[in-house]
């Protein structure tokens, strides 16, 4: 195990009807706030009301920034920085999923640089404060209410690229399971995707003696798998949704990391889809990461085989390494398809002509992932195998 020093700050107010605590999270603590969100349904559901109507209530002044998108823009991050720095922000409440938690959170540390806030995404400067970032979480996926990511996509040369810093993490997020009975299926189970994909690329390391993390992680992907069948099988059950919530915190706050070399090739390979065709996140996991299994599971086949065998009860008898090792993927590959993912580029719709340049971008600054090194040759091949 490696030395490590975790800190994770965010107040999560979870269950039913914790919207209402949006009142003693900012009383007396604010004064501007910068309400951030994306497109019509939280007005269409109620919740833009709510919250309007508990803002209204404590005096604040509200400025509104609406219009983020799935693979949030850079361009918007700017007109956000530029609203914050003219009328003193000191909140941005972040009301959505991940695109606008990571939008809000790069206007948090954009305002209070002086420079270009994509710095930060290019590696020319770090992050040294932010504007406090609040949530109401919408959607489950990301995890990034309480995780030190965001990731942004700069229009010019469609670069999708992600930071991680502390500065980032919100001070508080709102976490009502309710919320999201009213999601459509894609975003459920891309978003269930997203989480697993979150415990992949920490779980396959080559760091020795993370024992206890790994049985954290091996209970996490199951209760998701579990939870996951539940809501195929009935959408409004609360139960599953509350305990899918609250694992897409856990997945990427970054506890199951502690102690262990983490990879994120997989993350890097599916950017370049969800910035060249717009495709949502948790559905460019699910394409890449079955390739990247089996294109990689040879540099450590018995986390493979632990994979297979504690998450998806592949059983090892009369079976070589590699058999158990398929066995395995291929179940992961099951379960995707029965919640409705693609595990291609065929299978999503998705151009195929591309893979060259996706490569290419994906490794511009250097080889990519720890677990195994991947250069551009090996990351179109896992396109490749995700045909």
């Amino acid at each position: 195990m490696k030395n490590f020093d975790f800190q994770c700050k965010t107040r999560l107010i979870f269950g039913e009807n914790s919207v209402k605590e949006l009142k003693n999270m900012i009383s007396g603590n604010y004064k501007n706030i910068l309400l951030h969100y994306g497109g019509g349904s939280i007005k269409k559901y109620g919740l833009y009301n709510q919250v309007i109507q508990i803002l209204g209530k404590e005096n604040v002044n509200v400025f509104e920034l609406s219009g983020v998108e799935p693979n949030p823009k850079l361009s918007l991050v700017k007109e956000g920085i530029k609203i914050s720095r003219e009328n003193n922000i000191d909140l941005i409440l972040a009301v959505g999923g991940g695109s606008v938690i990571d939008s809000a959170k790069a206007i948090g540390i954009g305002a209070k640089y002086e420079e270009d806030v994509w710095d930060f995404f290019t590696g020319k400067a770090e992050p040294k404060e932010s504007l406090p970032v609040g949530v109401i979480l919408t959607i489950p996926a990301t995890g990034s209410e309480t995780s030190t990511g965001s990731v942004i996509t700069n229009e010019d040369g469609l670069y999708k690229r992600s930071l991680r810093s502390n500065e980032m993490r919100p001070v508080f997020a709102i976490m009502d399971p309710k919320l999201t009975l009213t999601l459509p299926d894609k975003q459920t189970f891309a978003g269930i995707m997203d989480m697993l994909s979150h415990i992949f690329e920490r779980y396959f390391t080559n760091t020795p003696n993370v024992d206890f993390i790994d049985h954290m992680s091996e209970g996490a992907m199951k209760s998701i798998i579990k939870n996951a069948y539940a809501l195929k099988k009935d959408p409004q059950n609360y139960n599953a949704r509350s305990e899918i919530m609250l694992a897409g915190t856990i997945a990427h706050n970054g506890v199951l990391g502690i102690g262990r070399e983490e990879d994120w090739a997989s993350h890097k390979i599916g950017h370049e889809i969800g910035a060249l065709y717009g495709e949502t996140h948790g559905v460019t996991l699910a394409i890449v990461f079955p390739a990247w299994m089996k294109y990689v599971y040879k540099v450590d086949i018995d986390r493979f085989i632990r994979f297979a065998t504690k998450v998806f009860d592949v059983s090892a008898e009369g079976k070589n390494k590699n058999e158990i090792v398929l066995e395995g993927i291929g179940k992961f590959e099951d379960f995707l398809h029965r919640i409705g993912l693609p595990t291609s580029f065929i299978e999503g719709n998705l151009p195929t002509d591309k893979f060259e340049l996706m490569a290419d971008k994906a490794t511009e600054e250097g080889p990519i992932g720890s677990f195994k090194k991947l250069f551009k040759e090996d990351v179109a091949n896992i396109y490749k195998l995700a045909l």
